[in-house]
């Protein structure tokens, strides 16, 4: 391939690209795995599909700086999380690279990592690494949801 059509088509995806709008998680117990990221990580289901026993998918949101789930612009609907049946069982999440440890399928981002860790700490989260001292690009930790997905909070 011609060199100047890579970069051409680099420079089109920035412009078509404009960010992420979710990150599908497959579970066994979508109702069960609501309740646990509502009180771990303050998500809210949205009114797409009603909560109940049984359900095979829920989209969740995060709160504004304020705490509010609704009203304009795009914080309040992206990213969210889509929790999904899996068809059989979930199938757990991460990957590894070469000989390294295993990574987390997303990233989420605080202002407030030590609270977040404490948090996950008392309410018995599977949290599979500690925040780092003097890290240079941030302090983060990285945790398991209970279908052993694995995930990561970071504060930059």
């Amino acid at each position: 391939m011609n060199i100047n059509k890579e970069i051409k088509l680099e420079e089109k995806l920035e412009e078509d690209i404009t960010g992420v709008t979710c990150i599908y998680i497959p579970v066994k117990d979508v109702y069960e795995s609501i309740k646990w990221y509502q009180k771990n990580l303050g998500c809210e289901p949205t009114n797409h599909n009603p909560v109940k026993p049984g359900m095979q998918v829920s989209i969740l949101r995060f709160p504004d700086n304020k705490g509010n789930f609704s009203g304009p612009g795009l914080r309040q609907t992206v990213p969210a999380i889509f929790l999904v049946t899996a068809k059989g069982g979930a199938e757990i999440l991460g990957f590894t690279v070469g000989s390294s440890d295993r990574h987390p399928i997303a990233c989420f981002i605080t202002p407030r990592i030590q609270e977040m860790y404490n948090r996950f700490k008392e309410n018995g989260v599977n949290i599979v690494s500690v925040i780092p001292e003097n890290r240079s690009l941030g302090s983060n930790f990285k945790f398991c949801d209970p279908d052993g997905n694995m995930l990561e909070i970071w504060e930059p």
